[in-house]
């Protein structure tokens, strides 16, 4: 099956308009496609969805109108800042975006140079970091239980080719991987993210190899996301991640077919 449940749209920071986002899911040949704006954010709405029921009655009509050549699902990115009303959407996919410092929220991912300000903020310590952004999205995920995780070691967005602190670091490897095993026990499907290499930031998804070992080992779900921002990336880098996974040992991702989510077997 041909699917992506982690879609933004004008709503939000998206470049297209959800109906551009549906044809040309179509297009492509998806069974399905899950549209994820996010969640409101009351300490940071330049992001973020401030008309959400007018976004929910929107995706709800798309669905009738193609409900012949597409599932759709209205489901949200739902920040561990702020939690929302489950009932409202189809799917919860819940991702962490911010570092609390000193009682002040900054974007994890917005920019190197805001990412370093962050790291200089947290006295140039690495291991700090790695704990302050995990204990609490590893709090958030054990508790609320998301239908799906979101790009579980974002923190890692801009390691790989401007701010090189994480990869290769034994101790920062430990403290994911424990952490991760701990989230584990949610029994959420967590997502293999492709956006961070349709953006030019990453060359392979989230979370990294070493950490889908570790959710392979653990008997974790996984399902493939794009985190797409536009038409031209609903599912960018898919064939290479589903190799990609099938060489770590997986057998088989998750993916919704209605209304439940399922196995799609590789």
């Amino acid at each position: 099956m041909s699917s992506n449940f982690h879609t933004h749209t004008k709503y939000c920071d998206g470049i297209n308009s959800a109906e551009e986002m549906v044809l040309s899911a179509i297009e492509k040949g998806f069974d399905a496609l899950g549209f994820s704006g996010h969640g409101f954010t009351p300490h940071d709405k330049s992001y973020c969805m401030t008309e959400t029921e007018k976004y929910l009655s929107e995706i709800n009509t798309l669905k009738e109108k193609y409900k012949d050549k597409i599932e759709i699902y209205a489901g949200v990115e739902e920040d561990i800042t702020h939690i929302l009303n489950r009932s409202d959407y189809d799917y919860i996919l819940g991702s962490s975006h911010y570092f609390l410092i000193n009682g002040k929220y900054f974007p994890v991912d917005d920019t190197p140079e805001t990412f370093k300000m962050c790291f200089e903020l947290l006295g140039e310590d690495p291991y700090r970091m790695a704990h302050l952004y995990y204990s609490s999205f590893c709090d958030y995920i054990l508790k609320r239980k998301p239908d799906i995780v979101g790009h579980f070691d974002l923190i890692t967005k801009f390691d790989e080719k401007h701010f090189p602190i994480f990869f290769g670091d034994k101790k920062y490897e430990e403290i994911a991987e424990n952490y991760l095993t701990k989230a584990l026990e949610s029994d959420c499907i967590f997502e293999v993210n492709t956006g961070a290499i349709s953006r030019g930031y990453r060359t392979t998804p989230y979370p990294h190899e070493k950490l889908l070992y570790v959710i392979k080992k653990n008997g974790g779900k996984v399902m493939i996301n794009s985190d797409s921002h536009a038409t031209n990336t609903l599912d960018f880098h898919f064939a290479e991640t589903r190799k990609f996974l099938r060489d770590i040992g997986f057998t088989y991702v998750y993916t919704i077919s209605k209304g439940e989510f399922v196995k799609d077997m590789m």
